[in-house]
């Protein structure tokens, strides 16, 4: 007996391997893929500007590392005691405004040099709502708790998003001819705006990205929404706020993308280094038994024999880590 439905995913011809570094942005649920690809060790960079929404703040964000803007102290606001900037997330507030514009510019470089040489860019759109301030009309990708009477909120037209889309995919073959892009839509339902209003703001981006895969052959959808609302089907597989996908459902989300989007050599190298993630956040009850320190030297030599066979890879860590051991 069929438990759940089949879902028909299209796969690259050229998948993931750990040479290809990916630049990540987007919704919340970006930094779940990317906290995944991240410590499995992948190269990966992922949401600079803090987490984003909608196709324009995604847009917005990522012509500016094209661009290589610098931020200025006439980019900032200073609101509640913070300096804080309308294109950023709240992670990148503070008390002195240098301090703000140094984080956000050392970000900013950082994503132009490795935007420049990524091979994989993720976009993970979560709404289809974009808010301006009513005063100039500026996008906006966070309201920092401002008054609600400073935005318009509107709830963007397939076109809308598709041609905010399209112009910096443009812009993005230019700038790095090689990248492939991966469109996706977060499962986290914004069910503030309501639950109609979510769904309507769901399907507008769904429709505004197939018509963009249609369109350019170096651009891929991966359903993560589907697999959450079509697949599982089930508030088993969401957290008590029956709004984000639980860890049983952000898990297989990661298990389908793995096995549709990353190659079979490097998926067999992400299963050794899992069994060390797993060493790695292992709590004793007693560290200082015998039992712990044999653990611990066992883990450091699996690493070490890692590092040997993968010196590109980064197990620092790790083996600071295992390496914390009486001798």
């Amino acid at each position: 007996m069929k438990m759940m439905l089949d879902i028909d995913i299209k796969s690259p011809e050229e998948k993931i391997s750990y040479s290809h570094k990916i630049f990540l942005i987007g919704s919340c649920f970006t930094e779940h893929i990317g906290g995944r690809l991240q410590e499995f060790k992948f190269p990966v960079i992922q949401n600079p500007n803090g987490i984003l929404f909608d196709p324009i703040s995604v847009s917005k964000s990522l012509l500016s590392y094209i661009e290589q803007k610098r931020y200025t102290k006439s980019d900032l606001l200073h609101l509640n005691e913070l300096w804080q900037s309308w294109s950023h997330h709240s992670k990148f507030s503070g008390m002195e405004a240098a301090e703000v514009l140094l984080n956000m510019n050392e970000f900013q470089q950082k994503a132009h040099d490795f935007l420049k040489q990524a091979n994989w860019l993720i976009i993970t759109l979560g709404s289809s709502f974009s808010y301006h301030l009513n005063k100039g009309g500026q996008p906006v990708a966070n309201c920092h708790r401002a008054p609600a009477q400073w935005f318009k909120k509107h709830l963007l037209s397939i076109e809308e998003s598709h041609t905010s889309l399209t112009e910096v995919i443009d812009r993005l073959q230019s700038f790095n001819p090689a990248i492939k892009i991966i469109f996706t839509i977060s499962p986290v339902r914004h069910i503030r705006d309501g639950v109609v209003e979510n769904n309507r703001s769901k399907a507008r981006l769904i429709e505004a990205v197939q018509s963009i895969i249609e369109k350019h052959k170096h651009c891929y959808y991966f359903p993560a929404y589907e697999l959450v609302i079509d697949v599982l089907r089930d508030y088993r597989f969401y957290d008590v706020d029956l709004v984000h996908p639980n860890y049983a459902a952000t898990e297989f989300v990661f298990d389908t993308f793995k096995q549709h989007f990353i190659e079979e050599e490097a998926q067999t190298l992400m299963e050794e280094i899992k069994n060390i993630v797993t060493g790695y956040k292992h709590k004793p009850f007693q560290p200082e038994t015998m039992a712990h320190q044999n653990f611990l030297r066992n883990y450091s030599e699996k690493v070490m024999q890692l590092q040997m066979k993968y010196p590109h890879l980064d197990f620092e860590k790790e083996l600071c880590h295992f390496a914390k051991r009486k001798l």
